[in-house]
């Protein structure tokens, strides 16, 4: 597929979030480019849809050359959750590319782990518990595991703990009630109220930033793992993290 900078928003960053997409920066008149061009079409063809393989012609589209720092051709880009995560640059034998498209895919951990991740975000805890058990421990992973851990502890929370009006008169009562404090935040969070349980947490970090070793900190982190799908929020309360913590 030959695409520019009109469609390449759409082609290659949003579609990257689903599965990788490899990137062919090319010119006609490059003679490499044409050796390259139909080994990455025949390796892209043998994994079946699993990595889309998109061809963008540099002269044509300089700002995005110089976007992402093309300077020789080819250059061959690969993009995964909506940013680049590998490239190269010349013309590659069939195995090199092979080898290349293969560590795109996600691992056995990874694809367990998307399987917890879409069924916490169907709001079904138990399962999304039970699947999560069975992740692998994989150290690229800890961060997204520790806040689906922390995803499923306020979902929890929401379902067993007090409740949202009692929280907040006890904070009525005692504005450094920590304790309530978190709770509320741990609710918001199960409802996927991340604003607002972010800035519970804001708070708690303002008033006892070392409280029970930095749970706030803590909490924070995993919500903006949860709702990185937000970037404008995730954002701004890392600015306000960062403020607060000075």
């Amino acid at each position: 597929m030959d695409i520019g900078s009109d469609s390449f928003d759409r082609e290659v960053i949003e579609t990257s979030k689903t599965h990788p997409v490899v990137v062919d920066f090319w010119a006609p008149w490059c003679g490499p480019c044409r050796t390259l061009g139909p080994v990455l079409e025949k390796v892209a063809a043998a994994f079946g849809g699993r990595v889309k393989l998109v061809k963008i012609n540099s002269d044509e589209n300089q700002e995005l050359s110089a976007a992402f720092g093309v300077r020789s051709i080819p250059n061959v880009i690969a993009f995964r959750d909506g940013r680049a995560v590998a490239q190269f640059t010349g013309a590659l034998a069939e195995a090199q590319v092979r080898a290349f498209f293969d560590k795109l895919l996600p691992s056995a951990a990874e694809v367990a782990l998307r399987r917890a991740e879409e069924a916490f975000a169907a709001q079904n805890l138990d399962e999304a518990e039970q699947l999560l058990a069975q992740v692998p421990r994989d150290f690229e992973l800890e961060a997204r595991i520790a806040a689906l851990e922390h995803g499923i502890t306020y979902g929890r929370a929401g379902q067993n703990g007090p409740g949202e009006t009692e929280l907040r008169a006890r904070l009525t009562a005692d504005a450094d009630d920590h304790e309530a404090r978190l709770a509320l935040a741990n609710l918001y969070g199960g409802q996927r109220r991340y604003r607002e349980a972010m800035e519970e947490l804001i708070e708690l970090v303002r008033r006892a930033r070392t409280w029970r070793d930095g749970a706030a900190r803590t909490q924070l982190l995993a919500l903006f793992t949860l709702a990185a799908g937000d970037t404008a929020l995730v954002a701004e309360y890392r600015r306000k993290l960062a403020s607060a913590l000075h």
